[in-house]
């Protein structure tokens, strides 16, 4: 698929009827799902999930994952509160994910889509 095409399908989550289960134990959507496996990014979640170690993110009832990809491949994920404050930020030396940026919303131990809410 074209990141075109992944961003239109990505539209089409609006909710969820089957969670799946990470190995750490966290949830995610059927829309996580379909990002994970159409862009390959489990690197992604995994990620987001190390995340929640950390005691400033894991304080939080709410956070937003927001993956900015730049054009020469390099990226940086922010993590941000409920109130578009950043908290942390990784530096990506490289990925290979096909979009410019996607926003993972974690509440409740659920990792889902902002359409999906």
């Amino acid at each position: 698929m074209t990141p075109e095409q992944i961003k239109d399908e990505l539209r089409n989550f609006t909710g969820t009827e089957h969670y799946y289960k990470h190995p750490f134990g966290n949830l995610f959507t059927q829309g996580v799902k379909f990002l994970i496996d159409e862009c390959q990014c489990w690197w992604l979640i995994d990620a987001c999930i190390s995340w929640q170690f950390d005691k400033k993110v894991s304080e939080q009832e709410f956070i937003a994952f927001k993956l900015k990809v730049n054009a020469e491949k390099s990226a940086v994920l922010y993590i941000e509160d409920g109130n578009y404050n950043v908290i942390a930020t990784q530096e990506i030396e490289f990925t290979d994910f096909p979009l410019d940026e996607i926003i993972i919303w974690l509440s409740n131990g659920v990792f889902y889509l902002p359409s999906e809410h």
